[in-house]
């Protein structure tokens, strides 16, 4: 098995993802929901980790070193059109946080999101989106002081910080809410039961 080939590929599946965002970025597109060419993209990406992972589990550093690692992660976080597959990787990833071969930290943001698309309260309130006030805040969690205790357990700021940062990245990167909160409310359950997140 050439780990260096796998490695070099799973780099290669992070920067196109984060090329194209970056393009968004530029254009004032990236707030506008979930953009046609980036899902395309997505998908692509988790295919291509997927046969990875079936041939050597979960990318760890030992396999494939810390970039690819990284990077395996960054594309499992944003294959959000492919539930099965983002429940799969948790799995494995909790397997080697469990060993010490991945952080607690990646397994929370992990988590965080599959549990916001199922619509359960997130445990570590690692995910924001737009509110019905225009501003970026974390999705529903259950409870403050657990949420802050948790993180905190993980290396990770309060969740008060970590909102005032979300909010200046967004505007740094010139997001802005959408124009129609309820219409993008309705849009996000349709494309969640289309995708199998939720019946």
């Amino acid at each position: 098995m050439d780990y260096n080939l796998l490695a070099n590929t799973i780099i290669r599946l992070k920067n196109a993802d984060l090329k194209l965002r970056n393009q968004l970025i530029l254009s004032g597109k990236l707030g506008e929901g979930y953009n046609e060419e980036m899902e395309i993209l997505h998908h692509k990406n988790a295919a291509i980790l997927n046969e990875i992972i079936d041939k050597i589990g979960y990318p760890t550093v030992e396999k494939v070193g810390k970039e690819a690692h990284e990077a395996a992660w960054l594309v499992i976080q944003h294959s959000i059109g492919q539930p099965q597959f983002m429940k799969k990787c948790a799995k494995l990833l909790e397997n080697v946080v469990s060993k010490d071969k991945a952080t607690a930290r990646n397994l929370a943001y992990l988590t965080d999101r599959i549990a916001v698309f199922e619509g359960k309260p997130q445990r570590y309130g690692t995910q924001f989106d737009w509110d019905k006030n225009g501003k970026l805040s974390p999705y529903s969690f259950d409870n403050l002081t657990q949420v802050n205790q948790r993180r905190k357990s993980i290396g990770l700021n309060s969740l008060e910080e970590q909102t005032e940062i979300i909010r200046k990245q967004a505007i740094n990167e010139k997001q802005s809410p959408p124009p129609d909160f309820e219409k993008r409310k309705q849009k996000m359950e349709k494309w969640k039961k289309r995708v199998g997140w939720t019946k």
